[in-house]
């Protein structure tokens, strides 16, 4: 009888593979961050207009888009109704409150379009209203 058990051997981590597999996980997601780009919250198809003029600062502005299906977006942030006003107010009381620009896809509800721009009249909005348009072909 042998009664003289064998040792068990204890379990090793390889750290220079752990390392490697890190070194390279971590270049992918660097790779990834850098060529990444935004990626808008609505796409809408924009009316076109024959008398549009380009603005020189148009990126400045602060987008409000109005999709077909009666979306509201204020740049990237999706709204109700209801909710233009509060968010309109917010911005009003900032030092510097942003331009705005409208970007109503040509689909939308005149509806909509109209109460969009009464919800602008009685929130103070003043000035001129950027609006986005395709370039019609002559």
């Amino acid at each position: 009888m042998n009664f003289i058990g064998r040792r068990k051997k204890k379990p090793e981590v390889i750290i220079v593979s752990l390392i490697d597999i890190f070194a390279i996980l971590l270049i992918f997601v660097i790779v990834n961050a850098t060529f990444r780009t935004e990626q808008p919250a609505v796409t809408i198809k924009l009316p076109d207009s024959k008398t549009a003029v380009t603005a020189e600062h148009g990126d400045e502005a602060l987008k409000l888009s109005i999709s077909e299906r009666k979306e509201i977006f204020l740049g990237a942030k999706k709204l109700e109704l209801s909710e233009l006003r509060g968010e309109l107010d917010k911005l009003l009381a900032l030092p510097h409150p942003p331009k705005l620009a409208l970007a109503a896809d040509e689909r939308a509800p005149v509806g909509t379009l109209i109460a969009v721009l009464d919800i602008l009249k009685q929130a103070g909005v003043q000035g001129d209203l950027a609006a986005f348009t395709d370039h019609a072909a002559p």
